[in-house]
């Protein structure tokens, strides 16, 4: 037998990554969910519990304010094997405080996981995460969860999301009860009943046996009552139900749902299982250069997370970069495309929420770690061969801003550090007084929650311990054009200008009139509400 080429190699190796995220509104079980994704692929043995008190923390929470608050703040990277399968998992931020590092993230992702509660439905920020991957093309895969509790009726489940989303459903598999009386759910391709065993409170596997529709024992454990029930739903969705069609979905057009318990772990495995199946595989991406298909032989990729500080012993700067064409070898040089210069990649590494690995190789589709001096900023591209960038991924305005006070004006130096690197990793965004300087600096936040993680980080990774004064703005605009007199925005209570970290002017508003009336006095300006993030040399304070 021919051994297969170094082409023949690649385009395997590509098409078996799978690459998501998971979307939800907070609280309806996305921890929950990673979780079960893990201990079903093998990563982990025993599941942790959000709520924890003395038993497992879960992985992708590592945090150290994550398990206090029992939330997802930060983007955990998680990667491993499934069905043949190379899985790529970027576990989001929930809250929206943080909806900033998820829309990064999803920049990353082939697909995404669409999570609902069946008690409370479609919810805000589900509505928000569903429309930005509506935007960038990303196929959803939708799972219905907490059909252990008493919920709202799975047709009108499907009707809430097709009517509130403006997506069309096809349900995979059907509910078998509900509650206490969840027993398991009906496979409509595979035409079989699955049913699960409740075990150990959901932290090991759930024991699975298959069974038929029409068996005795079914309908006795059930009552007569509900099988009655479960069929006709299921003779209506053969008749008026959308039927699924695989090109519509990976354009975006229909969600293929499947119902269960991350919880009790009821639904979890039959849905991985079609998951690897129906999840695309890495597929082409615009650059300057045109589409770069991804089993394109040049290795290229773009960054769009660091994350300072994920090991508290060595204080490090790690950039999470995704493969978007070819083969990563570990040490080979790449084009960094912002700075012409060249980079050797040399400390590459994988990654199970704070785990991480030294690894030697990647494919398009795989989300590897670099460490960075501080090379690298989120947006930027790493390519071999034709210089190229891909489409960048831009800073939204914050809607919150507070003024740094530092209570020991001797930690001013680590204060510096700790403020730099932690605006790097965009949370937050870090301005600048025109005439202090780097003296009481300004950070502006999409979320308030956010000043909360930056306050506890800093005195837990710097040992800085600061206050925050609140500023009265809520809008803030990045000025193209001019000349402009920067002064002539200093309004007190209602306009004030500040510098951004690479000393580029912006304008604070306290209020849409304010910044209706700024556009109105200088139709010479353009005021931005997004730009690339950036970092330069600023004068020392």
């Amino acid at each position: 037998m021919t051994a297969p080429t170094d082409a023949e190699l690649l385009t395997k190796k590509v098409a078996d990554r799978r690459t998501f995220a998971i979307i939800s509104h907070p609280d309806a079980g996305k921890t929950t969910l990673t979780e079960k994704v893990l201990l079903y692929g093998g990563a982990i043995h025993v599941a942790g519990s959000v709520k924890q008190n003395r038993g497992r923390a879960v992985t992708s929470d590592w945090m150290e304010l994550e398990r206090q608050r029992g939330i997802s703040i930060s983007t955990s990277v998680l990667q491993f094997e499934y069905g043949g399968r190379r899985i790529n998992l970027l576990d989001t931020p929930g809250h929206n405080d943080f909806s900033e590092d998820t829309y990064r993230t999803l920049a990353a992702a082939d697909c995404a996981v669409m999570l609902i509660d069946s008690v409370k439905g479609v919810e805000p920020q589900t509505i928000k995460l569903f429309q930005v991957c509506r935007m960038r093309g990303i196929p959803i895969i939708t799972f219905i969860n907490k059909m252990d509790r008493g919920g709202k009726e799975p047709l009108d489940l499907l009707d809430e999301i097709e009517r509130v989303l403006g997506i069309p459903c096809t349900p995979v598999n059907w509910p078998i009860g509900s509650g206490q009386s969840f027993y398991g759910v009906y496979d409509r391709w595979a035409k079989e009943v699955l049913h699960f065993d409740r075990s150990d409170g959901g932290a090991r596997r759930a024991e699975m046996t298959v069974g038929a529709l029409e068996d005795e024992a079914l309908r006795a454990t059930i009552g007569e009552t509900r099988h009655r029930q479960t069929l006709d739903e299921l003779r209506l969705l053969e008749t008026a139900g959308n039927p699924f069609d695989g090109d519509l979905f990976l354009r975006g057009g229909v969600t293929p749902v499947f119902f269960g318990s991350a919880m009790t772990n009821f639904g979890v495995e039959p849905f991985l299982d079609r998951f690897v199946e129906l999840a695309p595989p890495p597929r082409a991406r615009a650059t300057t250069a045109g589409d770069l298909a991804a089993d394109a032989p040049g290795f290229a990729g773009f960054v769009f997370k660091i994350q300072a500080n994920m090991d508290s012993n060595h204080r490090d700067r790690v950039a999470f970069l995704r493969v978007c064409a070819g083969k990563f070898t570990r040490g080979m040089e790449v084009l960094h495309v912002r700075t012409g210069k060249t980079l050797a990649l040399t400390r590459p590494l994988h990654f199970l929420g704070q785990e991480r690995t030294l690894i030697d190789e990647a494919y398009s589709g795989d989300i590897i770690g670099l460490w960075d001096a501080g090379n690298l900023r989120i947006g930027d591209t790493l390519c071999v061969g034709t210089p190229r960038e891909f489409e960048g991924i831009p800073r939204f305005s914050p809607e919150h801003f507070v003024r740094v006070r530092l209570t020991d004006p001797l930690r001013r130096k680590q204060l510096k550090k700790g403020l730099d690197q932690l605006s790097e990793e965009g949370a937050v965004q870090l301005f600048f007084d025109r005439t202090r300087l780097e003296r009481d600096p300004v950070l502006g936040a999409v979320g308030v929650l956010q000043f909360e993680v930056i306050q506890h980080r800093l005195k837990s990774e710097y040992g800085v311990s600061v206050g925050f004064d609140r500023l009265p703005y809520v809008h803030a605009r990045w000025i193209e054009g001019g000349p402009v007199e920067l002064n002539r925005f200093e309004r007190p209570g209602s306009t004030t200008s500040v510098l951004d970290v690479e000393g580029r002017p912006l304008v604070l508003f306290a209020n849409e009139w304010a910044m209706r009336m700024a556009a109105e006095d200088h139709p010479n300006l353009k005021f931005i509400a997004a730009v690339q993030p950036g970092r330069a040399a600023r004068p020392a304070a």
